[in-house]
């Protein structure tokens, strides 16, 4: 399994869909329906960690969730491409993610008892898993490559059906966000926070004039306030937002505060962040004073830095309670940070 280094893609991706509501929302768009009749999807729970190798993190993101399907245990694993290319080998490639799932479920439900995870019991067979690639990028390009293994392997007609019965078979679902446009995606029966990621991922990098074209979704941006996480929602989009585009902050203060309490606080929020980080590099390049103050700012601004690029972007009352913690503390947390699996890990 891949170490995760994240991108601003990955992140924001991350920090949507890692919400069951969220994915779920996505999954039964995309999944047949005589599947989705069978999914329990009260069942659905991330699994930790990443398939993609760390040198391909700024192309793909990848999420792992558990369920069953007719009572038994199974994966759907769901990858998105963020580039305008479509990969060639993208069947292959989900082969052998989907092989690293199974050997890794193997590794948790092992022949020995003493080195099986707790609560698993032996494996005799291998759960059935979902490939699905959601395919979103900024110039509308629609997926072009082939989507099943069967397509890439170099036969004549002939030979392919003489070893039709000995060929390996996979087809992966694909949603084709690039190719749909905007009133067909407005359609979609998506919970607002998974409307908003895959619209944004479509037109926020390298756009200048966003401000205006989020106009457009301001329905959307509303909902968010009726979400379970509204000023996390809104921080994850301006976080993202000032990645990858190149819009103003003046014309995305615009829209944000015809949105309410909440999205003006995510705009405060953000710039503050900002000018922490502008501190931190500052520091670095040497043009502090080396006072105890601006060293302090400097070590919480990295560990918001280093929260952020691990789970994502915090709640606002988690950057509170870094910024108005001791330096010993902070020390404390930048250290537990490297093994932490969640900030309730790194606080506690």
């Amino acid at each position: 399994m891949a170490e995760q280094r994240s991108s601003p893609h990955d992140t924001y991706f991350r920090n949507v869909m890692a919400r069951r509501d969220n994915a779920a929302s996505e999954l039964r768009v995309v999944l047949p329906e005589a599947i989705i009749a069978r999914v329990d999807w009260a069942e659905l729970q991330l699994q930790p960690g990443s398939f993609v190798h760390p040198d391909l993190t700024s192309r793909y993101s990848d999420l792992l969730f558990r369920t069953r399907l007719d009572g038994h245990p199974a994966f759907i694993y769901v990858l998105i491409e963020h580039q305008s290319s479509s990969d060639r080998f993208m069947a292959f490639r989900m082969l052998e993610y989907m092989v690293a799932i199974w050997r890794r479920h193997l590794a948790d439900n092992r022949h020995d008892r003493k080195h099986r995870s707790p609560g698993a019991t032996k494996a005799t067979t291998l759960p059935a898993v979902i490939p699905l690639v959601v395919h979103n990028t900024a110039d509308g390009n629609a997926w072009s490559a082939p989507t099943e293994l069967a397509e890439l392997l170099d036969l004549d007609p002939e030979a392919r059906d003489a070893l039709d019965p000995y060929l390996p078979r996979l087809r992966f679902l694909l949603d084709d966000i690039a190719a749909l446009d905007p009133a067909a995606l407005r359609q979609r029966d998506l919970t607002a926070a998974t409307r908003v990621l895959l619209v944004l991922q479509r037109i926020a990098p390298r756009n200048a004039a966003l401000g205006h074209d989020m106009l457009d979704w301001l329905e959307d941006l509303r909902e968010l306030e009726s979400g379970p996480d509204p000023l996390g929602d809104y921080l994850a989009i301006l976080t993202y937002i000032m990645a990858v585009g190149e819009t103003t902050e003046a014309d995305l203060a615009t829209v944000f505060e015809r949105l309410g309490p909440r999205a003006k606080e995510a705009i405060v929020t953000t710039a503050e962040i900002i000018e922490a980080r502008g501190e931190a590099r500052g520091e670095a390049r040497g043009e502090a004073r080396g006072e105890a103050r601006g060293e302090a700012r400097g070590r919480k601004a990295a560990l918001i830095e280093l929260m952020t690029a691990k789970f994502g972007t915090p709640p606002a009352a988690a950057i509170h309670r870094v910024r108005s913690a001791e330096p010993a503390q902070i020390r404390a947390w930048t250290t537990r940070i490297l093994t932490a699996t969640n900030l309730d890990d790194m606080f506690t």
